[in-house]
């Protein structure tokens, strides 16, 4: 029986084990031949989004990672854009916005509102939070 997920990531992208535990559990759950619809980052969860996370070269790029993700399974990347904004993490549409010089959000991401999280949930099978 294949289930549809959402994921909900809190933690950062380094400093935490929860956002590659998250990484590792969305591989797992494509794997298995289950549906993954949206990751969503909020709280300290947004730093997964960064463009500027540069790891040192014997870590793992979580960043890049969750956008090879993203990219090969069509899985949504989306950032709380409250959230976001209150730790420096802007898009290209807010930084214009808000009279911002630049935006910092890595390709693949989006920002989204509470409510996109919302209906996200009704129509999940399951939801997990890390």
């Amino acid at each position: 029986m294949s289930l549809s997920y959402v994921l909900v990531v809190n933690g950062p992208v380094y400093g935490r084990q929860s956002s590659l535990t998250a990484f590792r559990f969305a591989k797992a759950l494509i794997e298995k031949g289950h549906t993954l619809t949206r990751v969503f980052f909020y709280q300290d969860g947004v730093s997964n989004a960064s463009s500027l996370t540069v790891p040192a070269n014997d870590e793992f790029d979580l960043v890049a990672a969750w956008q090879s993700l993203s990219n090969e399974s069509g899985v949504e990347l989306e950032t709380c854009v409250a959230a976001a904004l209150r730790r420096g993490q802007v898009s290209e549409e807010e930084a214009k916005q808000h009279a911002l010089t630049s935006s910092n959000m890595a390709d693949s991401f989006s920002q989204a509102g509470l409510g996109a999280l919302s209906e996200a949930l009704l129509t999940a099978d399951r939801v997990i939070q890390f």
